[in-house]
């Protein structure tokens, strides 16, 4: 270097600042404003709608007027009140019957729908269609299929000597005919799942098998269906969290009130009666945290069991 040239003295930062760029602040900008609306409603429609539900179910607030401070008041009453018993009983019955039937089921259907066969498209169509009808729709429909009098299921029976049972007005009969109904609606949906994990099975498992002389029933009990514990694992808690907080069917099939003989009482319709019919809303708050609290209980219990028996590829240890 000539010992004409000078060199440059570099402008002194102040320490702990980072200089950024007019794009990278323009980038972090547009994300906050992106980012609001989500948060904005996280906050307004979530998070204070429940902390006020906690602190209504210390209260007896009924709307009409303000409510006051009864403490664990609301929690004690429910331990002695038969209806809120009942409809947990009744809630508990449908969980414990319709998610593993529909589990099964799903898995089923999906095991049959994943064999390359002509007009596949149109079998997995038509097992899927039905969950995209309107619950109104589903029980003009299952309302009149089995109908004690018109019903087309009573005049099948009949064909057989069989005498049909009163299905949605026997209280014998509610519960089965209303677990077929959500069987029905609730199958589709979960075969496309299910079918979406059968095409991460590795094929070369299948080609293994096959070389070592086992038949279908063989690879689909031990390659199909332990890779596809993680997708059951995931509609068994979805499963038990939809069921446990079932409204519609019931309420429409029973008219609202549960009937006949509160056999269709599920703990929704108790809880949405409690608060909109008998406007004690601090009692339907206790309802829903407890209910909050059922579901995280038999959830966390879930999570636990997984270690047992759901198989996760390339996971250690395993």
């Amino acid at each position: 270097m000539s010992s004409g040239s000078q060199v440059q003295p570099q402008p002194i930062r102040p320490k702990g600042k980072r200089q950024v760029s007019p794009t990278t602040r323009s980038q972090r900008n547009a994300g906050i404003v992106l980012f609001l609306p989500w948060m904005i409603g996280l906050i307004v429609f979530f998070l204070i709608p429940f902390f006020v539900s906690l602190y209504w179910s210390f209260t007896n607030y009924s709307i009409l007027k303000p409510g006051t401070f009864v403490g664990l008041s609301n929690y004690v009453h429910l331990i002695h009140d038969a209806t809120f018993l009942k409809s947990l009983l009744v809630t508990f019955y449908y969980t414990v019957v319709s998610v593993p039937l529909t589990i099964i089921c799903g898995v089923a259907v999906s095991l049959l729908l994943n064999i390359k066969i002509k007009g596949q498209v149109i079998f997995r169509t038509a097992v899927f269609v039905p969950s995209l009808v309107p619950v109104i729709a589903i029980m003009i429909l299952w309302n009149w299929l089995l109908s004690p009098q018109i019903g087309i299921v009573n005049w099948l029976l009949s064909l057989i000597h069989v005498s049909g049972p009163g299905w949605f007005t026997d209280e014998h009969w509610a519960m089965p005919a209303l677990v077929l109904v959500s069987l029905w609606t609730g199958i589709g949906g979960s075969t496309v799942i299910y079918l979406a994990g059968l095409q991460d099975v590795p094929q070369d498992l299948y080609d293994s098998a096959e070389v070592d002389g086992a038949g279908i029933f063989r690879k689909a009990r031990h390659i199909t269906l332990p890779l596809l514990t993680p997708v059951i694992f995931f509609q068994l808690i979805m499963g038990i969290i939809g069921a446990l907080q079932q409204f519609n069917l019931p309420y429409l099939i029973s008219g609202g009130n549960g009937n006949p003989n509160n056999s269709l009482l599920f703990y929704g319709i108790y809880q949405y009666s409690t608060a909109f019919s008998y406007l004690r809303m601090g009692y339907a708050s206790a309802m829903a945290w407890v209910m909050f609290i059922i579901i995280l209980i038999i959830t966390a219990f879930v999570f636990k069991s997984q270690s047992r028996w759901v198989f996760y590829q390339g996971a250690k240890g395993r």
